[in-house]
């Protein structure tokens, strides 16, 4: 059986974001997952995806002493476990993996692009990423775009060849299993009891958002919006699901204030499992400025809720304006609040594009389409 191992730079990319990806492969391959270990987790993955891993740690920011260990760390494992392919996902896990793969002689390094966290860097900065970036590519045998826009953006900046390049099924790195993401999972009385216990009335609108509570997510944008709508209305909550991240990309003191202070501002940390907090909201509200093939555009959708995204790649390849959300410019807080505001007073709009959003996602992005679009690539190498 040919080998694959697969690579992340931290291990919840390799449980979540490609949960249920690896054990399905391992029916065709032998698998083997490489992530840090932070704790348990990595060895949670193991269990759940019935995988053998290997905990090889990489940081996320540039830290050239310990980015040379960890390029190190993988060329020996490569060149004892031999696999047919590496496969990489994140942007640090990239660069090491593929270099790594590379001087190991790998014949099949695959990288795949699910953002660019580089295109909100500037000056020196951007200059050192973009010369990063290249140096993966060139390493890499192919690059797959989870996304049409990515593709585009990767050509733009001219950081490979087009030969290289491919983006598999319709998008999305996992695609999302829509068994699973299903509003019918729970009853009126579900969605009650929890809505009661975080303060919400049958009267309330509820925006909700989904992710980390960064700058770049548009969520001083999102904050500085939603005080609008809290100004002139007292029936509209915001539910906040994650976590701050507090070194890499911090809020404004302001903005953490007005999520402390703000009563209709709900915050509720990290969760497991979101589909309970989508299906207790009207409109999810995705500002985000910059991203690859978002989850949680996919997620809320197939959870029938109507979204309202920045005009980005992945974000305008999932919604389409006026069919099953609306799509606004980044970085506009006007247009933000004015589409939150159309959406909550707009009841038949509202609930219209929310019932479109659920088809939008089960005819594009099922799960099992894009792992067989993947496993048909890999057959093809």
């Amino acid at each position: 059986m040919q080998k694959i191992i697969r690579v992340t730079t931290v291990p919840i990319s390799l449980g979540k974001l490609l949960q249920g990806q690896l054990k399905f492969m391992s029916q065709y391959y032998d698998v083997i997952g490489i992530s840090g270990r932070e704790g348990e987790t990595l060895d949670q993955v193991s269990k759940q995806e019935e995988i053998r891993v290997i905990p090889i740690e990489m940081t996320r920011k540039i830290t050239p002493v310990k980015d040379l260990k960890a390029v190190y760390a993988l060329y020996k494992v490569f060149k004892k476990e031999k696999p047919d392919i590496v496969h990489s996902h994140t942007p640090k896990a990239g660069t090491l993996s593929m270099l790594a793969a590379k001087l190991a002689g790998v014949p099949h390094r695959l990288h795949t692009i699910a953002g660019l966290p580089l295109l909100e860097a500037t000056g020196a900065k951007r200059k050192l990423l973009d010369t990063v970036e290249k140096a993966t590519y060139r390493c890499a045998t192919k690059i797959y775009p989870n996304s049409s826009g990515l593709y585009q953006i990767i050509l733009k900046n001219k950081y490979t060849s087009p030969q290289k390049l491919k983006v598999l099924a319709n998008g999305s790195s996992n695609g999302i299993d829509t068994s699973f993401f299903d509003p019918e999972l729970y009853s009126e009385s579900d969605n009650l009891k929890l809505s009661n216990s975080l303060g919400i009335t049958n009267a309330d609108k509820v925006i909700v958002y989904v992710g980390r509570l960064v700058k770049d997510k548009g969520i001083e944008e999102l904050i500085n919006a939603f005080k609008k709508i809290s100004d002139i209305r007292n029936d509209v909550k915001l539910l906040l699901v994650g976590t701050y991240e507090k070194e890499l990309d911090p809020l404004s003191k302001e903005t953490e204030e007005e999520i402390n202070t703000n009563p209709n501002i709900i915050t509720v940390g990290w969760r497991d499992d979101v589909r309970p907090y989508f299906a207790i909201s009207d409109v999810l509200a995705f500002p985000s400025y910059r991203e690859g093939f978002p989850n949680v555009v996919m997620q809320a959708a197939s959870m029938g809720v109507a979204s309202i995204v920045t005009d980005i790649n992945g974000c305008n390849e999932i919604i389409t304006d006026g069919v099953n959300g609306k799509i606004i410019p980044v970085k506009d807080t006007e247009k933000l609040f004015e589409n939150i505001k159309i959406l909550v007073e707009d009841d038949d709009l509202r609930i219209v594009m929310a019932s479109k959003a659920r088809d939008s996602i089960t005819s594009r992005y099922e799960r099992k389409v894009v792992w067989k679009s993947i496993l048909e690539e890999y057959c093809s190498l």
